[in-house]
């Protein structure tokens, strides 16, 4: 005789955390946390920019989920959207077919996206954009007579995906470790942290003209008929948020356009008003080949990325029996795409970015305040994404070394930030730094909050070391 399964929903207060604890294989987590008497945090729901658990306590989302929910929680005009489509159509793939929500979705970010790029690859999320984007370098040059250009040029530290070409891009090689060997053919450069410039480190234009000709000087290093693109963020995430310093995006281009390499923007976190505007690319002003999309695209209601690419890039695919031999199941799916219209209704209705950009100016000073304490070295970032990195010495910029680290970020912030209710990243790859990216919907009244919990939280972390 077999018995009946006994699920959660039959059992005590603790059950969620139990059964997550004895079945969910959770997403870059260290389980023996939770295997000898951690509890599994479990969060039931959100509304604006909180979120509450399992026992009933309340958290300021300061990472909008994972740098994902720009219109804040509990949105119905996005769970409404999710709903109608779903009863219409509730899938069918774009794999030589099309629903009317992708057609309307791509139009839509193409008519948004800067200069001509009108075209638009979806995906289902940011490291699957990623990944299709290099496939498209690859591919285009084959198609145009340059079978030779595959490589790829990226920043130290960066974080680009976690699928294997996206994983051979990013630059930090702890995360690469455990899957190598990689797709080959990947090459760093230095990244836009000014305040660990190894050169010019009183001049930011002239430490950003020197990053850029860092790769100006790969690119000869590896051959030009070798290099098919270049990938950055307009602002890195990984390592806490580097703005990139001026003219240095105008010099990438300049350097992409005389060695014929495609520049491709990682907006992944980016986009979606994240930095005040559809895409940062735009209101930097500089023009990308392609834009690798995702998270804010629907606020994180449901799953969507896109890769959006120039004309020219298109342009051999017109012809013959050319075919981008490339897809995914759920790139462009119906419920999705009709989220991300309603999301971009709302960012247009709310004036979520001319909110950000009216308000990132408070948002820094208000965090800047923390400037005062002896643990925080410097505070950068732009729009309502900012890194904040934390040091032995602010005279010398010493850092925490490995162990340290340990102790102060998984020991201790991550925790004592969480019970204190604030959701952020306490995160070590590269310098230790606090990285905050609310929801868009956010003003003064929560950046207080925030530079509150952070301003206890540290003092006592600063008080224990």
């Amino acid at each position: 005789m077999t018995s009946t399964p006994q699920y959660v929903t039959e059992t005590g207060p603790d059950a969620l955390a139990d059964a997550a604890r004895d079945h969910l294989w959770m997403h870059f987590t260290r389980h023996s946390t939770y295997e000898h008497g951690g509890h599994v945090p479990v969060i039931v729901k959100g509304e604006g920019a909180y979120v509450w658990d399992d026992q009933g306590r309340k958290y300021l989302d300061g990472l909008a989920g994972l740098f994902t929910v720009q219109m804040g929680h509990g949105r119905v005009e996005l769970a409404e959207a999710a709903a109608a489509q779903a009863k219409e159509l509730a899938f069918f793939p774009i794999w030589s077919y099309a629903h009317p929500q992708a057609i309307k979705l791509a139009e839509r970010l193409a008519a948004e996206a800067p200069g001509d790029l009108n075209r638009v690859f979806f995906t289902s999320g940011g490291g699957e954009a990623v990944e299709t984007a290099w496939k498209l370098a690859k591919q285009y040059y084959r198609l145009t007579g340059r079978p030779g250009k595959y490589k790829v040029i990226s920043r130290n530290v960066a974080y680009h995906g976690t699928p294997q070409g996206a994983l051979s891009i990013t630059g930090i090689p702890a995360a690469k470790e455990a899957f190598e060997p990689l797709v080959p053919g990947t090459y760093k450069v230095p990244n836009t942290n000014f305040y660990r410039a190894p050169e010019h480190g009183d001049d930011e234009k002239a430490f950003g003209r020197w990053a850029a000709d860092r790769i100006a000087e790969m690119i000869e290093m590896e051959g030009p008929d070798t290099v098919a693109a270049v990938f950055l963020e307009p602002v890195q995430n990984s390592g806490g948020c580097f703005p990139p310093p001026a003219g240095y995006l105008e010099r990438v281009r300049e350097i992409c356009d005389e060695y014929d390499v495609l520049m491709v923007a990682d907006e992944t976190i980016t986009a979606y008003g994240r930095i005040g505007d559809i895409f940062a690319m735009k209101r930097f002003g500089v023009q990308p080949d392609m834009i690798t999309s995702a998270k804010g695209l629907t606020s994180g209601y449901a799953p969507l990325g896109a890769m959006i690419a120039s004309e020219r890039l298109f342009e051999p695919f017109k012809e013959g029996t050319n075919s981008f031999l490339h897809g995914y199941t759920f790139g462009g799916h119906p419920v999705s795409a009709a989220v991300a219209m309603a999301n971009l209704d709302l960012f247009e209705n709310e004036q979520i970015f001319q909110h950000v950009r009216e308000n990132e100016g408070n948002f820094r000073a208000t965090l800047d305040k923390l400037s005062d304490l002896p643990i925080v070295g410097d505070v950068r970032g732009a729009g309502y994404f900012y890194g904040i990195e934390l040091v032995k010495d602010k005279a010398t910029k010493e850092t925490f070394n490995e162990d340290e680290a340990e102790r102060l970020l998984r020991g201790f912030l991550s925790k004592a930030l969480f019970d204190a209710g604030l959701y952020c990243r306490a995160d070590d790859r590269g310098d230790p730094v606090i990285q905050l990216a609310p929801p868009l919907i956010i003003g003064q009244p929560e950046f207080d909050e925030i530079e509150g919990i952070l301003r206890s939280v540290l003092t006592e972390a600063w008080s224990i070391l």
